[in-house]
């Protein structure tokens, strides 16, 4: 197995990284940007915490369904509770998502439900369609 220099690889990730990754000022000022230029309607604050809420709190639900998948866990009252927790926790950063990009929930729903229909012609999943997306099918 060949050893990795982590000192190497350390520089080739900063070479690599944005400015504003690596530079509070930067970042500051790309906020400011974001806030203030570029996007008037969005609230970058809540945008930011609705992303990280996001994560966290599907990495809680994926947490508990990996250990009853690897570690043979019981999905019992208790932890089937907990799902229901963590999932009511994304819904809440899933809306806070919309509030920040000032989107309607029912509009965002109403979308993917019609992206999802033109993906998957009489509403039935196949294989095919998953893999070989029109132009445009994000």
């Amino acid at each position: 197995m060949t050893q990795v220099d982590l000192q190497k690889y350390q520089q080739f990730v900063t070479a690599l990284a944005s400015k504003q990754t690596l530079n509070l000022i930067l970042l500051e000022d790309q906020l400011k940007l974001l806030q203030f230029q570029e996007t008037p309607n969005i609230n970058i604050s809540a945008l930011i915490a609705a992303s990280f809420g996001l994560s966290s709190e599907t990495g809680e639900f994926n947490e508990i369904v990996k250990k009853a998948l690897f570690q043979g866990k019981p999905i019992n009252d208790e932890n089937h509770f907990h799902l229901k927790r963590e999932l009511g926790d994304v819904i809440w950063y899933w809306v806070l998502a919309c509030y920040a990009l000032r989107l309607d929930p029912n509009e965002v729903i109403a979308e993917n439900v019609k992206k999802l229909e033109a993906r998957y012609p009489g509403g039935v999943f196949d294989v095919h369609y998953s893999d070989n997306r029109k132009e445009g099918d994000l």
